[in-house]
């Protein structure tokens, strides 16, 4: 079944490409195989028992956790993770009343008794009145849009699919009277090839009570073909932005479309304006800019008249990199990473000078993970630490601050954890931050079970945060490590750049320096280490596992992309040539072939333990990267160590349910037990 291909002159080829077929008969019982030979290993110890038990007992006592906060038409809109449900629902409050009754909007799991539907996005109209709520099954996130009246919660006939779909995601945005939507959609049948199904993402407007055939073709023909539109308007409603991002690697343009139905430009992908926020009168866009300045600066555009090449510039970042900012009426609040940790700085918009910094959390190793501008000159802000949950928190016009009745709540008594940060120093000397998250007193005797997670791509942040995951470590008596690597955002637009494209390299070199750190400083032993990551990350585990094998005692490895020459043959693959590079370009093809993790296994040696897991309804990462990736280590290793691959039915991780997370999470650490040689 070996399958030879030229690329550039170099000959590769490739056992297992039959793998890539899930359809083939052959295929599925090579999988129901592996499933089995997985679940007889895990299933023979008994330690397994008490963990899943115990794992459910944290999942249950946990306490509801908010996030996704949404201010329209006098209400907050949030929506509502509760362990006693299976999936994630939308409710709201009365702004006025927020210390009091939560009004449940939208339940999946009253929906769809099997639990299998999840929400991907939702838009409240403008009044409050209406929410629109794209919806997809088994974690799929092939979603189609569906209308509700927020009060009744009565579901009105119209429904527009296609709408929301791996990678590209989706979006929609209400008219000014709340009469119509503006909606992303994908192909249907005909339009395009069946290999462009899922690209060519355009913008369409329905009215509601019309048949969607009569929709209105609004803008998208110009967009590049893996374009990732996002829409939004101003507070009146009167006009409405579309932002386009050119695949997954940072680059992003804006269209705004007038009260007449005018489109102007307003930014190119040359500019390297990402984020966008209306002011409040609807006159003007702030823009954040990563152009010359790398920790970005915002600016201020007039809509009358844009010229993104004139603009009044406000002020730059403070301290380290700006991720996220709200305008209120005549305030500027911003949030920027630090490395990992973000803190809250708040700034005049008269003249853009700097009033004060806002720290929510008591732990001084936390994050700012969303920021609501709300009526009053105020603003709702949601903060965690690797150690607490998350909370909101209101910010009144007097920059004073209280927690809100929106706070979650650790089923254990973190008091005995500790986070804190060092710093490890790369291959090439540059000093990575790693965030270590441990018992008080824990001694450096290289005998900690250590889990090292990293990701380092797409420039995003790594920023802390809870997570019963971790938790669940903890009180096994592990070390659980958050290294900050290059490819994120934590330093700003540079830091990210140094990890894309050719680069990427230096991500890996950035991840062995860190366990090596965590090694040499006694916190652990190589025995001892494990490593986990997922999608991007799960490339690093598969990068590292191949080129330092004796590096580390176990791999964790969620929904990993290993095979980097065909990614790009897939679906998501081609969203991400912005971040990776492409194969038709010899550079970028030998900097990917270097360290592609599947081409990289070499027969005969000693491989650690290794847990690949994925999900048959994944279309961001295609599954037959774990289901080759196993192969290939199960064929070439000679360490008797088991190579296990675990494959459910679902997605990339949006809409799994609580009980097959708990199964997963069961099954990652029974495994950590026994190749750890936890007590």
């Amino acid at each position: 079944m070996r399958v030879t291909d030229i690329y550039h002159h170099l000959t590769v080829q490739d056992d297992y490409r039959w793998l890539e077929d899930a359809k083939d008969p052959k295929v599925s019982k090579w999988v129901e195989d592996q499933n089995n030979f997985t679940e007889a290993y895990l299933g023979k110890f008994q330690d397994r028992v008490s963990i899943h038990n115990r794992l459910k007992e944290l999942y249950s006592r946990v306490s509801p956790n908010y996030y996704g906060g949404t201010f329209r038409g006098g209400q907050a809109f949030f929506m509502k993770w509760d362990p006693s449900k299976q999936q994630p629902y939308l409710v709201r409050f009365e702004f006025t009343d927020m210390l009091g009754s939560e009004n449940i909007v939208f339940d999946p799991n009253e929906y769809d008794r099997k639990s299998s539907t999840s929400i991907d996005f939702f838009v409240p109209s403008r009044d409050g009145k209406l929410v629109a709520i794209s919806l997809s099954k088994g974690g799929s996130e092939d979603g189609s849009l569906h209308i509700f009246n927020v009060k009744s919660g009565e579901k009105l006939p119209d429904v527009l699919p296609k709408v929301n779909y791996p990678t590209a995601g989706g979006s929609a945005e209400w008219n000014e009277n709340s009469s119509g939507i503006y909606y992303t959609r994908y192909p249907r049948e005909g339009e395009f090839s069946q290999d462009d199904m899922h690209f060519y993402q355009r913008v369409y407007f329905h009215k509601l009570g019309t048949d969607i055939n009569s929709d209105v073709y609004v803008i998208g023909k110009e967009f590049p073909r893996i374009a990732e539109i996002k829409l939004s308007s101003s507070e009146q409603g009167d006009g409405l932005l579309a932002t386009v991002a050119n695949g997954d690697g940072g680059e992003f343009s804006h269209y705004y479309m007038q009260s007449s139905g005018k489109w102007i430009k307003i930014s190119d992908f040359k500019d390297q304006a990402k984020g966008s926020v209306f002011s409040k009168d609807g006159k003007s866009l702030f823009l954040l800019s990563r152009k010359g300045a790398p920790g970005g600066r915002i600016l201020k555009i007039s809509l009358e008249s844009p010229d993104i090449q004139h603009p009044g510039t406000i002020f730059g970042a403070r301290e380290g990199s700006i991720e996220d900012f709200a305008v209120t009426e005549d305030r500027i609040f911003v949030s920027e990473v630090v490395g990992g940790p973000s803190r809250l700085f708040v700034y005049a918009q008269s003249d853009s000078t700097y009033v004060s910094d806002v720290a929510p959390s008591t732990e001084p190793i936390s994050s700012i993970d969303e920021i609501v501008a709300v009526p009053g000159n105020s603003l709702l802000i949601r903060s965690q630490s690797f150690i607490q949950p998350s909370s909101w928190y209101l910010l009144d016009h007097t920059l004073s601050i209280k927690r809100t009745p929106l706070e979650s709540k650790s089923p254990l008594d973190t008091s005995s954890f500790e986070a804190k940060r060092e710093f490890a120093t790369s291959k090439d000397g540059t000093r990575i931050p790693i965030n270590l998250v441990m018992r008080r007193g824990t001694v450096r005797n290289r005998s900690n079970p250590t889990i090292l997670y990293g990701y380092g791509g797409y420039g995003i942040n790594l920023k802390p945060a809870f997570s019963i995951h971790t938790l669940a470590w903890l009180d096994m008596g592990g070390v659980f490590a958050v290294a900050n690597l290059r490819g994120g955002g934590e330093y700003g637009d540079e830091w990210h750049m140094a990890g894309m494209l050719t680069r990427k390299q230096n991500v890996f070199d950035d991840f062995i320096a860190c366990a090596e750190y965590l090694i040499k400083t006694g916190y652990t032993s190589q025995e001892k280490l494990a490593i986990e990551g997922g999608s991007n990350g799960g490339l690093l585990m598969g990068a590292v596992l191949t080129q330092r094998p004796e590096l580390f005692g176990a791999v964790i490895s969620h929904v990993g992309i290993y095979d980097m020459i065909r990614v790009e043959s897939q679906d998501n693959g081609v969203f991400n040539i912005t971040e990776f590079g492409t194969i038709r370009d010899p550079d970028d093809f030998d900097a990917i072939y270097s360290y592609s993790p599947y081409h990289r296994v070499v027969d005969g040696t000693q491989y650690p333990s290794v847990m690949l897991l994925s999900g048959e309804n994944d279309g961001r990462v295609d599954p037959s990267h774990s289901k080759k990736m196993a192969a290939r280590l199960q064929s070439a290793t000679r360490s008797r160590k088991p190579i296990l691959l675990r494959i459910d039915t679902a997605g990339h991780g949006f809409g799994t349910t609580l009980d097959l997370r708990v199964a997963q999470d069961t099954d990652v650490f029974t495994f950590l037990h026994q190749e750890l040689h936890l007590s």
